[in-house]
C-alpha cells in the first residue's frame, strides 16, 4: 500500500521537526525510526554527488523524508540550512568529528543561537580520543567492543555478522534514544543540548548482561561454550532432512523437558541439562534427530508444543509467518516490502511510511517553502 495524502505525519512524533544531514548507517536508520512515528523530516544532501540509489524507492532506509541538495560549503545555502534551524527541533549529524565545524556549523554555536536546538551527533569511536578521527565500520567497532568475540564457535574464530550490531542497535537506535532523551529534557529545562553517540559505545551496551555474567562467573570468555551463545545443546540452531535449521531455545526446566520428549528423547538418559559435560554428548544425540525430518515437519511437530523451538526463516520466509502477517509486520510501500514502524502505540498509530525520495528531489518545493515565514509549516501544507 502507499501512504494516503494526509496521512504523512501521523503517531507520536507528529509535529516534531527534524532537520537530517544526508549521510549512511546509522544516521538514516536513526531518523527512519523518528519519521515513521510521525517527526517531519528534512534532508539535506550535497548537489553534485552520484545518485547510488539506482531505485530510490528499493532504499526503505530513507523512507519518510523530504529531500534538498544544499552545498553546505556555500555561504547562500548554509543561509538557508539556518532558515530551518529556526525552527527546527533536532538536528542531525552524520560526520565525523569536527567536519560540522568546518562547514561553520559548530554545535557549541548552533546550541546558542538556537537554544531549543538539539544536535544529534553520530560517530563511530565518539567525539574526542585517540581514535575519535579515525575511519571505521561496523565490524571495527563491534571488533573493539568486545561483541564480535562472543559470536562464534570455539573452532571457528569469530563469525562475521551484517552490519545491524554497530550501525542499527548500537547506533541508531542509541541515538534515536538520545535524540527522545535530549527533547524530554528540554520539557523542562527548555533547552536543547549536544547528544555524542558513537557506534562504539552503543556496541558496548549491547553486552551489559555478558559483563554482569562475567563478574559473578557464570560466563567464560571462550565462544561458543556458554549455555546462551550456542554452547549448551538446549540453545543452539540444528540441521534438518532439507538442509535448513530449526532454533532451539529451551533454557526453562518445563521447557526443555518438552523439548526432549517431543524428539523422543528421556531427559533423564543422561547428564542433567545444566552439566556442562554432558552439552556435546546430548547435542549429537538431538542433531541425529532433528536430522531425520524436513524443517516444515519440525515446525509442524513444534506446532502445538510450548518448547522455545521455531524455524530458521530467511527474511522473504519471515514476511509470511502467520504471526508477522497476523500483526502486519511487513507493510508494502510502493511495491516494495519493508518491515512496519515499530513500536505500536494505542492512542497515536503511526501511518503507512512515505516512499523514499530520490536525492533532491524536492529541493525546488523546499527552497520555496524557504521564502515562506514559516517553512516547516509550508512543507507540511505542500
Amino acid at each position: 500500500m502507499s501512504a494516503a495524502p494526509g496521512r504523512r505525519f501521523e503517531g507520536p512524533l507528529a509535529g516534531l521537526r527534524l532537520l537530517e544531514l544526508g549521510g549512511q548507517g546509522p544516521v538514516p536508520f536513526a531518523t527512519m525510526m523518528l519519521a515513521d512515528m510521525g517527526a517531519q523530516v528534512v534532508r539535506v544532501d550535497p548537489p553534485g554527488e552520484p545518485d547510488r540509489r539506482e531505485r530510490a524507492q528499493v532504499n526503505a532506509i530513507d523512507r519518510g523524508r523530504t529531500t534538498v541538495t544544499l552545498d553546505l560549503k556555500s555561504e547562500a545555502d548554509r543561509a538557508l540550512v539556518h532558515r530551518l534551524l529556526a525552527d527546527a527541533d533536532v538536528l542531525l549529524d552524520p560526520f565525523r568529528p569536527g567536519v560540522l565545524e568546518r562547514l561553520g556549523l559548530a554545535p557549541a554555536e548552533l546550541t546558542e543561537r538556537y537554544p531549543r536546538l538539539v544536535v544529534a551527533r553520530m560517530t563511530g569511536w565518539g567525539q574526542d580520543g585517540p581514535l575519535a578521527a579515525a575511519a571505521g565500520h561496523d565490524l571495527n567497532y563491534i571488533a573493539v567492543s568486545g561483541v564480535l568475540d562472543t559470536i562464534g564457535l570455539p573452532d571457528t574464530g569469530p563469525v562475521v555478522p551484517p552490519m545491524y550490531l554497530a550501525d542499527f542497535a548500537g547506533g541508531g537506535m542509541v541515538l534515536a534514544f538520545g535524540v527522545l532523551a535530549a527533547l524530554q529534557e528540554r520539557v523542562s529545562s527548555g533547552r536543547g543540548q549536544v547528544v555524542d553517540a558513537s557506534m562504539l559505545e552503543g556496541s558496548a551496551l549491547l553486552t551489559v548482561v555478558i559483563h554482569s555474567m562475567l563478574a559473578r562467573g557464570a560466563w567464560n570468555l571462550t565462544r561458543g561454550t556458554n549455555y546462551l551463545d550456542g554452547g549448551a545443546h538446549f540453545y543452539r540452531v540444528y540441521r534438518t532432512a532439507d538442509d535448513k535449521f530449526m532454533s532451539v531455545a529451551a533454557i526453562e526446566a518445563k521447557f526443555y523437558n518438552a523439548f526432549l520428549r517431543t524428539l523422543g528423547l528421556d531427559p533423564e538418559d543422561g547428564p542433567g541439562q545444566f552439566d556442562e559435560s554432558g552439552w556435546a554428548g546430548w547435542a549429537e544425540r538431538i542433531a541425529s534427530v532433528f536430522a531425520g525430518r524436513t524443517r516444515q515437519e519440525w515446525t509442524s511437530v513444534f506446532g502445538s508444543v510450548d518448547a522455545c523451538v521455531h524455524p530458521v526463516l530467511d527474511i522473504a520466509e519471515s514476511a509470511e509467518h502467520p504471526q508477522v502477517r497476523a500483526r502486519g509486520g511487513v507493510v508494502e510501500v510502493e511495491g516494495v516490502a519493508q518491515p512496519a514502524p515499530t513500536p505500536r502505540f494505542s492512542r497515536t498509530p503511526a501511518g503507512v511510511p512515505r516512499a523514499p525520495r530520490r536525492r533532491g528531489e524536492d529541493t525546488d518545493r523546499v527552497r520555496s517553502a524557504l521564502a515562506a515565514s514559516s517553512p516547516w509549516e509550508a512543507l507540511s501544507r505542500s
